[in-house]
């Protein structure tokens, strides 16, 4: 008879016989019955929609006006060498973005090993093929790489504006390129209800499997403490009217322009730093006025604050 704890795994399992940098087997067992198809899915998907990766984002070439131009001496025109680009598997480290370049004018075989990115910047696989260039043909190019997740089309690059002659790509962000998973039975003492997962996964080489699989992990384990907590979670807390407010800066308080500008000129910037100023100190600003100080006082007690209340500001 089976108690009433859960039986689950208690490692996973790596088969390093059929695994390689770009392709894994994980085993986990015992799970009951259900919990193999709710974990292996719940991974699968995250696998193949978040785990971070690198990719071209966007490239301008010397002397390219738009994606269906050609380069002279080059056998590719300028869409099939795009096409080319975005097979290239990048693993990028330290900034989110970064401007690679590819500058070569020799004749023969272009492949991906000739971009130069400093060393944040790893070609998981140089020897991916550009294109092939005749005696007169040159490549002159710059390659917006940034770090993402899943998948951005080119529209959606748009929004992030590099200026004129940049291509903007579809990016596939993801290093998963592909993860299944099946269930097989498992046996726990004379039981053999139980589950076995074997989760299998395709990398670029950007990112190992495991490593893959351990950013899965961590993902779902990420999302999970706010259900856990849910019973011991505090009822709604009422947002204070000034909660944010005193770092804002003066001109969001619309005061109108000169009245900001005079504060602006006196030191005064945020609103902490407008409510730590006394009355007598605003008026002997040059151009203050009354109706100035009215104006302000009117903005702060809507906002439930007040002028002459001390803070420990840093001192300029």
């Amino acid at each position: 008879m089976r108690g009433l704890e859960l039986h689950r795994p208690q490692a996973v399992v790596l088969d390093e016989d059929r695994s390689n940098p770009t392709y894994g087997v994980f085993t986990a067992q015992p799970f009951e019955r259900g919990w193999g198809v709710t974990i292996g899915n719940a991974l699968r998907r995250i696998l193949l929609s978040s785990v971070e990766g690198s990719a071209i984002a966007a490239v301008r070439f010397a002397g390219v006006h738009h994606e269906y131009d050609s380069i002279p001496g080059v056998m590719e025109d300028v869409t099939d060498l795009i096409l080319n680009l975005k097979r290239v598997p990048l693993r990028l480290t330290g900034p989110e973005t970064i401007t690679a370049t590819l500058q070569v004018s020799e004749p023969g075989v272009l492949k991906a090993g000739a971009i130069r990115g400093g060393p944040e910047l790893a070609i998981v696989d140089p020897g991916v093929y550009l294109a092939t260039l005749a005696e007169e043909g040159a490549v002159e190019a710059e390659l917006v790489i940034r770090r993402g997740r899943g998948y951005v089309p080119a529209d959606d690059q748009d929004a992030r504006n590099l200026g004129v002659g940049f291509i903007y790509l579809d990016a596939a962000y993801s290093p998963v390129r592909k993860a299944n998973y099946r269930i097989e039975p498992a046996r726990v003492g004379q039981a053999t209800d139980y589950e076995k997962l074997v989760l299998e996964v395709w990398t670029n080489g950007a990112v190992t499997p495991t490593g893959a699989v351990v950013e899965a992990s961590r993902l779902l384990a990420e999302h999970l403490p706010i259900f856990q907590n849910l019973a011991e979670a505090a009822a709604p807390r009422p947002v204070s009217k000034t909660e944010g407010v005193l770092e804002k800066g003066v001109e969001e308080l619309e005061l109108g322009g000169r009245i900001t500008n005079m504060l602006r000129n006196a030191g005064v910037g945020t609103v902490k730093e407008l409510v730590a100023t006394g009355e007598d100190e605003l008026i002997a600003i040059p151009g203050f006025g009354k109706k100035a100080l009215t104006e302000v006082r009117e903005k702060l007690e809507a906002l439930g604050l007040g002028l002459g209340v001390r803070f420990d500001l840093p001192r300029s």
